[in-house]
């Protein structure tokens, strides 16, 4: 259409548009009872769009045009939870269900019934509205700090923009991939030449977690409620009313749920969804159990890191049975040779599966798994499949042990199986394979963190021999990136810009990245500040590595022998020559303001709600000052600072006679040192 209305009738078309698209939205997400054509409901936006470019001053962060994404992010901002998002206690069988039962009877004298829900495999979310509009969406994090994703959130189409009455509220739910949804993401991937997701969980946290809000607007993410905080401000009373309050806000709950009198309805409820599971358009493990009365949940209480009133029943692991047609032997960074079976396919939590790991040879021996023979195989919380066991009635009499390769099948030389390890080992430097490994873990997350720079593209660039050690890939060029394939110009500018930004990154990210054995990231950060520079690090006795509390002997060894490799020697100068920076740029104290502070040395518990910090930076600053943080009270904890709402830590300490804070002279000692300073 040709936009031919005034401004005021244009305000007054957007408005009757937005309440129309919000309307239809709604019946087609969250009813499930869509009352119109797609054509017709494509039509009304174009209308709203047309309008919106014709007088950009209409567009609001409310309209239904505005969930597409767009800006792409620099990172998340941090999000710290009002009231911590808890876990829950779980129930693996029917006899630890019963046995919640009857500890919430022994806690009140009061009638209740349960509440059950779909426990979906998603990832917990809270969502924010203001005067009926969203303004954040926060991820669970550690349960007391999450990250900022409303920008994502806003594009995914179930969660509604703006609530049908104008509410400031907090809702918190579960944001999920439909199966067919992870499906047809997973298809793409791979003509794509790029990674597949694992499972749907795993690809909606990439998704949710992707920088580009427009990757989120594409992959069709979904979600369903489950809490209404602060529920007496809206005279609600009880789990199952707030269920029903949200969705008649507009907000998408699950309608396969139930209210039970007692905990034998409840056990028939889970053995009816763990025989529907499969049927689900989205993936569960389990079902949530929560008292319904919310008065009752009050006095029932809570753990220090779970409700009291509610579990989690887990279905158990899922299991099938296949055919083993090959063993397949792969070499990892550092050499170890492992095992997978190659299988006939078989489907497991709601995926296929040709490949399962037997881990290594001692336990390929000790399950006796053989070719041709029938194996179960499992994918218990949807982590990489394996197998559990043989079913020996149906092996073949001539059946015989599968032979333990002697040599390695990457490069040929002869495996090593190490007095004081399971795993065979090619010790072989220069092994093709490892040196692939070494270069992909060398760019990982907690690692160099170089965003894009995949498995298969560096698979690619050392076939082509432009790459063999992590080094050369700061003297990769514009030319070599285009030959590779499905790289086009504006990803070769934006891998090569990935590259070029991690020269910067401070030196214990350098340390992991180099694949030291034993050094994990911990590791890595503590050598990092104690020796502040590569040069010092290589020339620090084992002695004083060691001295580092949390660096054993194992780990100083290795860093000695490390450095003293030629070979590593070579790559760490290479690495300086490309630019590479060899310091530690993060916050440190030396030992000397440590021995000040009154922290050095100190077991510190933190509890309850703090005002001016967040336990994760006050947990760092502590640390900073040569304080050890841990999680629970004991005889040997020397302070406690507690915040508001502190729980049972606070009574132990003080059972305990250990030193407790408030935040008040938590602050005072930090003055004072700050002023010593």
């Amino acid at each position: 259409m040709s936009v031919e209305l005034s401004f005021d009738e244009a305000k007054q078309r957007v408005s009757e548009l937005r309440e129309l698209l919000d309307r239809y939205s709604h019946e087609y997400y969250v009813l499930d009872q869509p009352t119109i054509p797609d054509s017709e409901y494509d039509q009304l936006y174009r209308e709203l769009v047309e309008l919106e470019e014709a007088y950009p001053e209409l567009v609001s962060a409310d309209s239904p045009t505005q969930r597409v994404g767009g800006t792409i992010l620099e990172g998340f901002e941090k999000v710290t939870h009002e009231t911590p998002m808890l876990s829950l206690d779980n129930a693996f069988n029917q006899e630890e269900l019963y046995a919640f039962d009857q500890r919430i009877k022994r806690l009140t004298d009061a009638p209740f019934r349960y509440t059950c829900e779909l426990k979906i495999d998603g990832l917990a979310m809270s969502l924010r509205y203001e005067d009926g509009r969203l303004v954040q969406a926060a991820t669970r994090g550690d349960g007391q700090t999450g990250e900022n994703v409303t920008n994502n959130v806003r594009t995914i189409k179930p969660i509604p923009l703006r609530l049908k009455e104008p509410l400031t509220v907090e809702v918190r739910g579960e944001v999920y991939m439909p199966k067919e949804s992870f499906l047809a993401l997973n298809a793409e991937r791979e003509e794509e030449g790029l990674a597949v997701f694992a499972n749907p969980r795993n690809a909606a946290a990439g998704t949710l977690r992707n920088l580009d809000p427009a990757v989120t607007a594409k992959r069709n993410l979904n979600f369903y409620l489950y809490t209404l905080m602060q529920a007496g401000n809206y005279g609600v009373s009880s789990q199952s009313e707030a269920l029903e309050t949200m969705n008649e806000w507009g907000l998408r709950v699950n309608p396969d749920r139930r209210t039970f009198d007692n905990i034998e309805d409840v056990w028939a409820f889970i053995e009816e969804y763990q025989e529907k599971r499969d049927s689900l358009p989205y993936e569960i493990d389990g079902i949530v159990i929560k008292v319904d009365e919310f008065a009752v949940q009050e006095e029932v209480g809570y753990t220090v890191r779970a409700p009291r009133w509610a579990i989690a029943y887990k279905f158990p692991a899922e299991e099938g049975r296949t055919i083993v047609r090959d063993i397949e032997w792969s070499v990892g960074r550092t050499g170890v040779v492992t095992p997978t079976a190659i299988m006939d396919p078989v489907q497991l939590a709601g995926t296929t599966v040709q490949r399962a790991t037997l881990h290594n040879e001692d336990l390929l021996r000790q399950k006796d798994v053989r070719l041709l023979d029938t194996v179960i195989v499992r994918k218990a919380g949807d982590i990489i499949p394996e197998v559990v066991r043989v079913d020996f009635d149906a092996r073949s009499e001539d059946s015989e042990p599968y032979p333990i390769p002697e040599n390695c099948p990457a490069c040929g030389s002869e495996l090593v199986h190490l007095e004081e390890e399971v795993a065979l080992r090619c010790m072989n430097p220069q092994c093709p394979a490892q040196a692939v490994e070494r270069v992909i873990h060398f760019v990982s997350r907690n690692a160099m963190n170089i965003d894009g720079l995949g498995e298969k593209i560096i698979q690619q660039l050392y076939e082509k021999g432009f790459v063999s050690n992590a080094a050369d890939l700061y003297a990769l060029t514009y030319d070599q990136m285009i030959q590779l394939d499905k790289i086009a110009d504006k990803s070769a500018r934006n891998l090569l810009g990935a590259i070029d930004a991690s020269r910067t990154n401070s030196l214990e990210r350098l340390l992991f990245g180099l694949g030291i054995r034993h050094v994990g990231a911990k590791a890595a950060r503590l050598l990092a500040e104690r020796f502040e520079t590569m040069d010092q690090l290589k020339a620090a006795t084992q002695e004083e590595i060691q001295s580092i509390e949390g660096i054993g002997e194992i780990i100083a060894e290795s860093v000695i022998a490390f450095f003293d490799l030629p070979e590593a020697q070579e790559l760490i100068d290479r690495l300086a020559s490309q630019g590479v920076n060899m310091s530690y740029t993060g916050p440190k104290r030396s030992q000397a303001e440590q021995m000040d502070s009154i922290f050095n040395g100190k077991t510190v518990v933190l509890t309850g709600k703090l005002e001016s910090f967040t336990r994760p930076a006050l947990k760092e600053l502590i640390e900073q000052r040569g304080g050890k943080v841990t999680g629970s009270v004991s005889k040997k904890t020397d302070l406690v600072i507690a915040g508001e709402e502190a729980g049972s830590k606070l009574t132990k300490a003080q059972e305990l006679n250990v030193t407790v804070w408030n935040e008040d002279e938590l602050t005072n000692s930090l003055n004072r040192e700050e002023t010593i300073e």
